[in-house]
């Protein structure tokens, strides 16, 4: 799976809105700021979410963006839906099927195909289940060890693929 990052700097942006107060919106410059980013950038990644119905826009003096329900009910898999595509698409191989026209040799039973399925599956429930409260209650250490996790993955599928 990799998420790319158009949904990496969208998740990000949206849980800035959630950390702001309910009540006082948080203005594109300061996600921007915080976030390390160009105005434009996020302005585009709060239109994605925007249309995803996560997010919603306040005009005035005082707008910005605010969630548009309690973070406990938007979960990651909605954040990523709205920003991107499904991790593994059904029609991928009848789209991108090789340099002709013909069909993919294996359409009609693709063994591969069955093995991206389940792991959407599994990976989509992970997804659901963790909402953005989630992602915001985690502290500093569980982050970490988490980043040191996915070091190690990286480096042992590294030395894997090298022999």
């Amino acid at each position: 799976m990799k998420v790319t990052a158009q949904e990496e700097y969208g998740l990000r942006c949206l849980l800035q809105v959630a950390a702001h107060s309910a009540n006082d919106p948080i203005t594109l410059t300061e996600i921007a700021q915080r976030e390390a980013m160009s105005v434009p950038h996020v302005a585009k990644l709060m239109g994605f979410l925007r249309h995803a119905g996560l997010v919603d826009s306040v005009r005035g003096r005082s707008g910005g963006y605010v969630l548009t329900r309690p973070a406990e009910t938007i979960s990651v898999y909605d954040a990523l839906q709205g920003l991107g595509e499904r991790l593994f698409d059904a029609e991928y191989c009848e789209r991108f099927h090789g340099p002709d026209d013909q069909a993919c040799v294996h359409m009609g039973g693709c063994t591969i195909r069955s093995v991206w399925s389940r792991v959407e599956a599994i990976v989509g429930n992970v997804l659901r289940q963790t909402t953005i409260a989630d992602l915001l209650g985690m502290d500093e250490a569980v982050l970490q060890r988490s980043l040191d996790d996915r070091s190690k993955l990286s480096t042992m599928l590294h030395l894997e693929a090298r022999k």
